[in-house]
């Protein structure tokens, strides 16, 4: 069983504005209207009922983090975060709630077309004014609505949750100019993809699969992380990834909802976990072809289990621990080629699994036909690891399997199946799929062979 715990991230549509209002008279959850101009994937001109919050208990055991509108700065934006302060605290009551969140990617605000909402010269210090107008607010109506929320030590939230590290705000003035004068964020919260999905040149092989390019993604924001460190900003604050997937524009068909993007998940989680990067949230919505899975049927979508759902299951492997107090630690474990990627996890000091990702491309579908290639043989490249003497003498293996990185289904994780049309998404064993795999410890090291576009865990 895997027991690394969940947390989800509640926006509204429109992410990048915030310019939901609400409705108490709206007798739907919801009402959008789509503006193809602006997104065909999720509705800009969005107003909110109070059955919306009913969404909170749809997930027994899950924690949330609620995000309050920033983007509308009129008098309607305001009143509205100050009427949905008592629905969203008390549909988060009894222990649902994780964190609070006020405004998306504030970073954008003025600069993405059309209709910017806010103007060219708004700074780091106008933005930390308004956080810190909106967080008092907040407080001042929880004192009201649900006083045991107001406290010093369970009010708290995510920020600056800025869209990247190189937009409009600064994150590092923004920490320089106050924002948690107040002492109530718990978590330093920033925002990254490896590529956008309409970027010319992205690819599977030199974007996705590639542990050079995900590397050098994710240390942009060890070396923020270390900077605010140094200069005590944050400190005690974990750095933390809260919105994140592979392409921004919510990815790209063929490549987001393909196998490689599941080795690159694989690779990505495990390379922020070894960088001290405390979480990362997986940016999902109806529709987005970076989605895990679809839970409802579209004229776009089918429901199902998406093929980087796979990808989340053996990090989850991965990160184990069979005790609440048990600590995993995961070290980069570093390779000579841009195609591997391997790390030791250490349970309570002790070396636990190895995860070993081969992203070299294979194809099994002509590019251009989509028929099924027999072009190329499928190649397998050998890795070997030491390991601490008397550890073990043999590994059982866990592969992370599908007919080549172009797939889209045909998935396995050790053998398992968690498509929805075989058991509504519940694991089903497939009788083709080798399970039961050891690897024996010869001299201190052992030896698995990998075939192209595949992973694996090995358990000591």
């Amino acid at each position: 069983m895997y027991t690394v715990p969940v947390t989800i991230s509640q926006h509204l549509p429109d992410p990048h504005r915030d310019l939901a209002l609400y409705d108490p008279s709206l007798k739907t959850q919801i009402n959008g209207t789509v503006v193809p101009a602006v997104s065909s994937d999720y509705p800009s001109i969005i107003f909110i009922g109070s059955s919306y919050f009913e969404s909170y208990s749809t997930l027994p055991g899950v924690k949330f983090s609620h995000g309050f509108n920033m983007g509308n700065n009129g008098t309607r934006g305001m009143e509205t975060l100050l009427a949905t302060v008592p629905l969203a605290c008390k549909a988060l009551g009894g222990g649902k709630l994780a964190y609070w969140e006020i405004g998306n990617e504030p970073d954008l605000f003025k600069t993405t077309t059309p209709n910017s909402v806010r103007p060219p010269t708004w700074t780091e210090s106008d933005y930390v004014t308004e956080w810190l107008e909106r967080e008092r607010a907040i407080r001042s109506q929880l004192k009201k609505s649900c006083p045991e929320m107001a406290t010093d030590s369970r009010y708290k939230y995510i920020a600056p949750s800025f869209a990247g590290l190189t937009n409009s705000l600064d994150a590092v003035r923004t920490w320089q100019g106050g924002i948690n004068k107040d002492k109530t964020i718990a978590l330093n919260s920033m925002h990254n993809y490896i590529g956008g999905a309409d970027v010319p040149g992205v690819t599977l092989r030199h974007t996705l699969m590639n542990h050079t390019a995900t590397k050098h993604s994710v240390d942009q924001h060890v070396n923020l992380s270390q900077v605010l460190n140094h200069d005590g900003l944050t400190k005690d604050i974990p750095y933390i990834l809260g919105e994140t997937n592979s392409l921004y524009h919510q990815g790209k068909p063929g490549l987001s909802n393909s196998f490689g993007a599941a080795l690159w998940g694989v690779d990505f989680n495990l390379y922020c976990a070894s960088q001290s990067i405390r979480r990362t949230h997986m940016h999902m919505g109806t529709d987005y072809r970076y989605a895990s899975w679809q839970p409802v049927q579209t004229n776009k979508t089918t429901v199902g289990t998406k093929a980087p759902y796979y990808g989340n299951v053996m990090v989850a492997a991965m990160l184990n621990k069979e005790n609440d107090s048990d600590e995993v630690q995961v070290v980069n474990l570093p390779t000579s080629a841009e195609t591997d990627a391997a790390y030791a996890a250490y349970v309570n000091g002790r070396l636990s699994r190895i995860a070993v990702v081969n992203m070299q491309q294979f194809n099994y579908t002509d590019e251009e036909t989509g028929a099924t290639s027999q072009l190329s043989e499928r190649r397998s490249t050998k890795y070997s690891f030491r390991i601490p003497q008397g550890s073990a003498s043999s590994l059982s293996v866990q592969r992370l399997m599908a007919n080549g990185s172009d797939a889209i289904t045909g998935i396995t994780w050790d053998g398992w199946s968690y498509n929805y049309e075989l058991d509504n998404g519940k694991p089903v064993r497939q009788l083709n799929a080798t399970v039961g795999e050891s690897v024996a410890v010869k001299k201190g090291v052992v030896e698995i062979e990998l075939p192209y576009s595949s992973g694996a865990v090995l358990n000591l």
